[in-house]
């Protein structure tokens, strides 16, 4: 075991490397980048930012025709030496290959410099908006496991009855209904929307937290929590019932589970001593994939409909503002620990089954 695990760790900087050099060259593909989005702030028209390499408007080809030529829209008539400069402070005065050598060298040490736009570091902007990620992440998951894996169990000791019906029309209804859906129903519900004005509707906390008492600050915390994390919660549930549901109602069927009750063995013996390991071994092996895909993809839309300043909306403004440090920097380090996160389920599947060897697959 101990070979395999060294073997899948060698083989994350490779993996690493690859999703990184796939990145920068398709973004290096895709037309606009922070050198156009600048100009085109400097002329006044955000549009130039998505446009390179095209014709341009009849002044501008006015404009070069008088000598001032640019490879980017938009940026003819402005001096070509303060274009220059506009590259050097971007990194784009060097050719593709050696910014890549250079960002990948800074990577390996940790290193993931200042964004482009604001006055702080790449490591600094994510530790800002971590608490809010991995509030609606963990909570959200906890609660996910919580109630599917019950839900599940029952539905599948209940297979056909009345209560597994009725539960399954609310798993239905609950996969069709997309999350940024139901949140605004809860807004509208329960936010001061048009109905009840229960829960607040901004922020993480409510001004004023750190002056309040511990357990108030406690009870706050989650008073803000409830809605986005309910959100989640039901856009997420449902699969995980089912993928519960269904490994327990393959094991009940199994040989070993009728010689149990042939012994003589309660239901509940032969349902949480014999069946419980085997199916759930696929449902909680998922569980680090699950936690890391919700606190580092981030829930944009969630935290948008919430006023959520966290890692979902720091990526997407990262992408419409070009601000490539904070782009790759979080590319480079949530990658990492995915690739982490997905040796640390292999070797769950281990703990929970060490029947389960990856060293001895042939």
């Amino acid at each position: 075991m101990y070979a395999y695990v060294l073997r899948r760790l060698l083989l994350i900087p490779v993996t690493l490397f690859g999703i990184m050099v796939t990145n920068f060259v398709f973004t290096q593909l895709a037309p606009g980048g922070p050198v156009e989005l600048m100009i085109a702030k400097i002329q006044g028209s955000a549009v130039s930012a998505t446009a390179r390499f095209s014709g341009g408007t009849g002044k501008e080809v006015a404009q070069a025709s008088a000598g001032e030529t640019s490879k980017y829209r938009g940026a003819r008539g402005l001096d070509p030496k303060f274009i220059r400069e506009i590259e050097r402070q971007f990194g784009f005065d060097k050719p593709p290959l050696e910014r890549f050598v250079q960002m990948m060298g800074n990577y390996a040490r940790f290193d993931f410099g200042n964004s482009f736009y604001r006055d702080e570091s790449v490591v600094g902007l994510v530790l800002e908006k971590l608490p809010v990620s991995i509030s609606l992440g963990l909570w959200s998951t906890l609660i996910i496991y919580l109630v599917s894996i019950p839900l599940g169990i029952a539905k599948a000791v209940r297979d056909g009855s009345g209560f597994d019906v009725a539960t399954s029309w609310a798993i239905v209804i609950g996969y069709a209904i997309p999350g940024f859906l139901f949140a605004i129903l809860l807004v509208v519900l329960f936010a001061g929307g048009s109905f009840l004005s229960v829960f607040p509707l901004r922020g993480l906390v409510s001004d004023g937290w750190s002056q309040l008492p511990f357990w108030l600050r406690i009870a706050d915390y989650f008073w803000h929590l409830v809605l986005p994390v309910a959100a989640l919660v039901v856009a997420g549930f449902a699969g995980l019932t089912m993928l519960t549901k269904n490994c327990f109602l393959e094991e009940i069927t199994k040989q070993y589970v009728v010689t149990a009750r042939a012994k003589g063995l309660g239901e509940r013996r032969v349902l949480y001593g014999h069946v419980f390991r085997n199916a759930m071994l696929l449902v909680i092996s998922g569980f680090p994939q699950a936690l890391v895909g919700i606190l580092f993809t981030g829930a944009l839309l969630i935290e948008v409909i919430f006023s959520l300043d966290g890692i979902g909306l720091l990526g997407f403004e990262a992408v419409l503002n070009r601000d490539y440090p904070v782009m790759f920097g979080t590319l480079y380090a949530f990658g990492l620990i995915g690739l982490l996160l997905n040796l640390a389920s292999d070797l769950t599947y281990h703990l929970i089954d060490p029947r389960i060897d990856f060293a001895t697959r042939s």
